[in-house]
């Protein structure tokens, strides 16, 4: 097997150990401290990288970087209260809707040209989402509206913030705008978290180590995969991170997918296919 397709399977598998772990931990601390102790951890590893790679950390486009990080903040702490309040697969799944989002944003926002099978991958992945946040009557994962949507909303801060790295990877390095992401971070979500802090206790502290340490292995997976693989191929082998997702929901919560969740995962899927 090809190198690059194996660090893209990495990360799809250490992607989805830490949603596993975001879900475990904040089933007893608030979410904003899981996101804010990933932040830190995150930004640790970022600076520690980017001095050993000599690079200066603060950048040329500030403004873009400093919006890139907002929006993957925003992002961030939707999609983990979507995992912390939704099936571990479902909340995997919307938060795969952001290249649907991506695909309508950017020609609005950098004025690339619309293709005619946009309009047509949206409308099936928006069957698909419907399809796994509210199925038929009669079915008994019915999704919590509130939770969904807030998934969905971080699957749009999702898509704009990859707008951003676009826009600022003209000018920046891709370390110095990974960095950025839990610099912004860090400040956001220190005043949140603190407001409703909640002292970690034995394995807690482990879940959350586990969130930073997962999160960076995937990153670096990622970052390795996609230098060695077309993005297209990539990012299609991305979506095995759905099927890990389902796997620790079956292994760890014993639930198991419905039938309309499947197939709404699949119409999702191949919509993003469409718009890749």
């Amino acid at each position: 097997m090809h190198a690059g397709t194996l660090q893209i399977l990495a990360s799809a598998f250490w992607f989805s150990a830490m949603a596993l772990l975001v879900k475990l931990a904040s089933a007893t601390l608030p979410v904003t401290e899981v996101v804010l102790v990933r932040a830190v951890l995150t930004l640790g590893f970022s600076y520690a990288t980017l001095r050993w790679a000599g690079i200066q950390p603060w950048g040329n486009r500030r403004s873009n970087l400093l919006l890139r990080g907002l929006l993957g903040c925003a992002g961030l702490l939707c999609f983990y209260y979507a995992v912390a309040h939704l099936p571990l697969a479902a909340a995997t799944v919307l938060h795969f809707t952001s290249p649907l989002f991506t695909a309508l944003l950017a020609p609005l926002v950098l004025g690339e040209p619309t293709r005619g099978r946009v309009a047509a991958a949206t409308l099936v992945g928006l069957v698909g989402v419907w399809l796994v946040a509210q199925p038929p009557a009669g079915a008994h994962l019915a999704l919590d509206p509130w939770a969904t949507g807030v998934a969905l909303v971080g699957a749009v801060a999702s898509a704009l913030a990859y707008i951003t790295v676009r826009r600022s990877s003209a000018h920046d390095h891709a370390l110095v705008i990974v960095f950025y992401f839990p610099l912004v971070a860090v400040p956001v979500t220190l005043p949140l978290a603190w407001s409703e802090l909640v002292l970690p206790q034995g394995a807690e502290w482990l879940l959350l180590l586990g969130v930073g340490v997962t999160t960076q292995f995937g990153q670096v997976a990622m970052t390795r995969g996609l230098a060695q693989l077309p993005a297209a191929r990539a990012t299609a082998l991305g979506y095995v991170q759905i099927g890990f997702a389902i796997g620790w929901q079956v292994l760890c919560f014993s639930e198991w997918p419905t039938p309309w969740a499947v197939a709404g995962t699949g119409l999702i899927v191949g919509a993003a296919w469409l718009v890749r």
